[in-house]
């Protein structure tokens, strides 16, 4: 009997009325998503919050509970709005503290860059009393690490960076491996049939995809994925015998 796989999950957690009002358009979802697909971490669940300090720290405390891991964005800046600190700390019954290495990085981009040292400026270094520091290469000011939770900035180019950061020192289980199928053929004309292989192989996610093919109209991509190669062969095969079959029969009836 082969030995269990080892599953990592996550979640993400967009924060910010920016994002709900359609001012901002994410970019970090997606990306996220394949960069965990990437390392073995299974994304369960995404949610958006506004700039709420209770809705926030009700989604992390739901979050953090249900997954090895959250990944929050948005509203670590300067800007009264920006209580993502205030947040995590509350949700953890810690203080927020300004953090000397905190500072000691703003201090040393504002030297480089101009500027002043502030009090909004200021707020970007207020972290969680026991988080460690999530660096920075973009803009300096640093994300952080509490528990389960790490907390990254919105703007796409710095969460990418920091995603960077933590990515070697995340635990990572087995990679869901995946095969993409052409159907050449409707979705509604395999649904039932891809039901029923699916109700067979519960040990393996299949997906339908229906999109238009510019020469022969609607077709359907089916997608199958599963963390063991030999059965995600298996239902592949089964999954091809079904289509030659039903093509068959359809063609039979024109």
């Amino acid at each position: 009997m082969s030995a269990k796989p080892d599953i990592v999950t996550a979640a993400v957690l967009v924060i910010g009325d920016e994002i709900l009002s359609g001012r901002t358009k994410d970019k970090n979802i997606g990306y996220i998503a394949d960069y965990l697909t990437a390392i073995g971490i299974d994304l369960k669940e995404v949610r958006v919050v506004s700039d709420d300090a209770a809705a926030i720290v009700d989604a992390l405390n739901s979050l953090r509970t249900k997954y090895t891991y959250v990944f929050t964005t948005g509203g670590i800046g300067p800007t009264h709005d920006d209580i993502t600190a205030d947040c995590v700390a509350e949700a953890f019954g810690v203080a927020l503290e300004f953090h000397p290495e905190a500072m000691a990085i703003l201090k040393e981009r504002l030297a480089k860059t101009g500027g002043e040292l502030n009090e909004a400026r200021l707020r970007m270094a207020r972290i969680p009393r026991g988080a460690a520091l999530v660096a920075n290469k973009v803009s300096g000011a640093p994300g952080f690490w509490m528990g389960n939770v790490i907390t990254m900035a919105g703007i796409p180019a710095v969460m990418q960076a920091m995603l960077d950061e933590v990515a070697p020192k995340l635990k990572t289980g087995t990679k869901l491996l995946s095969e993409t199928i052409r159907a050449d053929a409707k979705e509604g004309d395999v649904g039932t049939e891809l039901g029923a292989i699916a109700k067979a192989h519960p040990e393996a996610i299949i997906g339908s995809y229906p999109f238009i093919d510019e020469k022969h109209g609607p077709n359907t991509n089916i997608v199958v994925r599963s963390r063991d190669a030999e059965k995600l062969a298996v239902v592949k095969a089964e999954i091809e015998g079904m289509l030659e079959k039903v093509k068959a029969q359809l063609s039979a009836v024109r």
